[in-house]
């Protein structure tokens, strides 16, 4: 399981590569070339969220099941079912 600051670092270096395909259209390099960086860039920001969604359903959910009241752990089902809602739209 990733921790927050290893995600810090995996975003700094997709900043980088954001900078990268900036660069590539500034250059007005070949389409393709851009679309390939681009969906190297979306498949890792998809890689951070899956890992905070990880550590989020073996963190606080898990702990909300062992220690929360029954309204606690319906809200985190709630909120994690709203959270998927919203990544399912892209």
């Amino acid at each position: 399981m990733t921790t927050h600051r290893q995600e810090l670092a995996r975003l700094r270096k997709i900043e980088g590569q954001i900078r990268g395909v900036q660069k590539m259209i500034d250059d007005k390099r070949y389409c393709i070339d851009i679309l390939t960086q681009l969906s190297s860039v979306v498949g890792a920001i998809m890689s951070v969220e899956e890992n905070i969604l990880d550590r989020h359903l073996k963190g606080c959910v898990q702990e909300s099941f062992r220690k929360g009241s029954r309204e606690d752990r319906q809200r985190k089902v709630e909120e994690v079912i709203e959270a998927l809602r919203r990544f399912r739209r892209y």
